[in-house]
């Protein structure tokens, strides 16, 4: 193996120009304005404890699908990644291709919500949310968008109550939690989760948070950093990466019996692809979802690998089934360009058609 040439001139100028970029960053940093989260107007329809429902506001005049659509998000981080900004907006592209967009926002659990569990969550509050939007539009049945986490969410929930659904749409959303390339799964095998919800109540967001970055340490805690002084001097680009970098530490502390639950019997246990899991007196399988379904996911998702959510297939009795590839990774789905062009449109169709 040939040594490695490095010329003194030429890391001298590597470093002037480095030193460079950092002294016009600073300015642009002191000079960035305070960084919103979420960018389109939305109303609040309803309000239970810490939830609540949203229902967002079309800026197009556009012609919209009767049947309305809730998205449930996971409850490990904030839902307005699914709405960052103008250009990168899962719900402002769902809402431009005549969508009729809700939106369930967990808020911040607190030690007043240790107790809930996920049957509270599922049985209780999404179905709640879910008898609200069809009240106001006169129906029996919705369609429902569930992403990450809130896709399995969404598959259980379809699953007691087929009869409200319309039509299911999943988005990045694991199936098989133990699929061989999956290491969060292996990490969770051997946690002691009783002992940490006993002795913690609920579950802090910054464990969860760090847990997620540190799969992929390289990239998450350093490189992005380093790579982000080649677009100090652009106001807008700066804007764009604080935005990311608040929702990633935005992260809510997790109910301590519903982290109970999901992490011993999805991860630990994988009961859901077994048709095992239990809430409350129901057995949740995924065999009596019968409406269309569509599953989204992405090739390169680092936190739901591609066979994680491919097993749906097998899993549903739907016999109108489709799928959805990406070809990024578990968050470019939401807020890459090339999703918003392809991925988003092609569920606001696939609703449309369906209608």
């Amino acid at each position: 193996m040939l040594p490695i040439q490095i010329r003194p001139e030429k890391l001298s100028d590597e470093m002037l120009d480095f030193s460079q970029k950092l002294g016009k960053g600073v300015e642009t940093l002191l000079h960035a304005s305070e960084i919103t989260t979420g960018v389109t107007p939305r109303e609040v329809v309803y309000r239970e404890d810490k939830l609540v429902l949203y229902r967002y506001q079309s800026p197009k005049k556009v012609q919209q699908n009767p049947v309305p659509l809730m998205v449930v998000y996971a409850l490990v981080n904030r839902p307005y990644m699914a709405d960052l900004q103008e250009d990168r907006s899962t719900i402002r592209t769902l809402l431009d291709h005549g969508q009729d967009v809700y939106l369930i926002d967990w808020g911040y659990p607190d030690q007043a919500d240790r107790s809930l569990t996920l049957d509270d969550y599922i049985n209780g509050y999404i179905d709640r949310c879910v008898d609200v939007i069809r009240k106001r539009h006169g129906l029996d049945q919705i369609n429902i968008l569930g992403i990450c986490q809130g896709g399995a969410f969404s598959l259980c929930y379809t699953s007691l109550h087929q009869e409200k659904v319309r039509n299911l749409v999943v988005m990045v959303t694991p199936v098989d939690f133990k699929t061989p390339d999956n290491l969060l799964s292996r990490w969770v095998q051997h946690m002691d989760v009783d002992l940490i919800v006993d002795t913690m109540g609920n579950v802090p967001g910054e464990i969860l948070n760090w847990t997620f970055l540190s799969l992929k340490p390289f990239s998450l805690t350093g490189q992005k950093y380093i790579n982000m002084v080649d677009v100090l001097d652009d106001a807008e680009k700066v804007k764009n990466f604080l935005r990311m970098e608040k929702w990633i530490f935005d992260s809510p502390d997790q109910a301590g019996e519903t982290f109970r639950q999901f992490a011993k019997d999805f991860f630990q246990q994988n009961r859901l692809m077994k048709g095992e899991v239990q809430l409350g007196e129901h057995r949740v399988d995924l065999g009596n979802i019968h409406c269309p379904v569509l599953n989204v996911y992405a090739l390169q998702d680092h936190l739901v690998p591609p066979d994680a959510s491919r097993v749906l297939k097998g899993l549903v009795s739907s016999k109108d089934y489709s799928e959805v590839t990406f070809p990024g990774g578990h968050i470019g789905i939401y807020v890459s360009g090339k999703a918003q062009k392809e991925v988003t449109p092609a569920i606001a169709r696939w609703l449309s058609e369906r209608t």
